[in-house]
């Protein structure tokens, strides 16, 4: 890469679909990210972009697609989700960086980035790369973690947080990990191209005395029916949104992969190593899984 970019938060080697989403007590926040994804999803699409892809865990939630390809930066997550998946012409492993997606324009017709975003230092970028991506009229299924919940608001107004949630810059707290005001999102999606169509407020009853008293999916189908206000305010420690790619050229090349490097949109798929004939970079395939990180 000759330009300097934004550092990536990396899962490698780390247990986090084992320790974070099975053994962690999260099966109500897991059923409601599927309420909202059925609610807000195409019913059908061609190809489909799935951005932070992690070990897999939304994907089988993609079913009236044709070709679904996952992206993650790491390695190791990719391949739980090989072995979750399995080895088939419907799934494309791709490790990436996302400020440099190798993929040439207007490929896909339906994204989803779900707890990815707060981990970009730079959404912008990142929603450019994304919306180069999509074909004119694309879906774009956006989830954040937003600053601006009942939560931070109580403990920033009795002063047990130095952080104001009201401010519209994104809180980072933790490295690589960040909390975002809806109407800074909302902008960012109006700047990189995307008509903003719907929001969903997702995990009103993300605290553990409800999780103790109450089952998941009971939770999850009363958090599914509040989401519903989701237009009207936002004030859940996740959102959900769906916006609509607006613009663009909507001539179709033929293809799959670009550069990431140096953007060239030639680079044929001809494993076990793709190499660019305009700038000599070479990029392997191992294991199943396409790998375009920067070397």
């Amino acid at each position: 890469m000759t330009e300097k970019t934004p550092p990536v938060c990396c899962y490698e080697g780390s247990d986090y679909q084992q320790s974070f989403w099975e053994e962690g007590g999260r099966a109500y926040e897991d059923a409601a990210e599927e309420f909202a994804l059925r609610r807000l999803l195409p019913g059908s699409g061609h190809r489909l972009l799935e951005l932070g892809a992690g070990a897999g865990r939304n994907t089988p939630r993609y079913r009236g697609f044709d070709q679904i390809t996952l992206v993650d930066y790491s390695l190791t997550q990719l391949q739980q989700a090989r072995e979750r998946l399995g080895e088939s012409n419907r799934y494309r492993y791709v490790a990436a960086d996302i400020y440099h997606l190798p993929f040439i324009p207007n490929l896909f017709d339906t994204a989803t980035m779900i707890r990815t975003l707060h981990h970009m230092k730079d959404c912008q970028l990142a929603l450019q790369q994304v919306r180069t991506c999509l074909k004119p009229q694309a879906v774009f299924i956006l989830e954040y973690a937003n600053k601006l919940n009942l939560k931070s608001i109580a403990r920033y107004a009795i002063g047990k947080q130095t952080w104001n949630p009201y401010t519209l810059d994104p809180v980072e707290f933790a490295e690589l990990n960040f909390d975002f005001h809806p109407a800074a999102i909302r902008t960012w999606l109006h700047e990189t191209g995307f008509q903003l169509e719907r929001q969903l407020t997702v995990s009103h009853f993300r605290m553990n005395l409800l999780k103790q008293l109450f089952p998941a999916k009971v939770l999850a189908v009363l958090d599914s029916i509040v989401s519903l206000t989701g237009d009207w305010w936002q004030l859940t420690p996740s959102v959900f949104t769906r916006s609509i790619a607006k613009g663009g050229d909507t001539s179709e090349s033929s293809g799959f992969f670009r550069c990431p490097s140096c953007g060239d949109t030639n680079l044929a798929d001809t494993p076990p190593v793709l190499v660019c004939t305009a700038c000599g970079n070479s990029y392997p395939k191992t294991g199943g899984i396409y790998d375009f990180r920067a070397k």
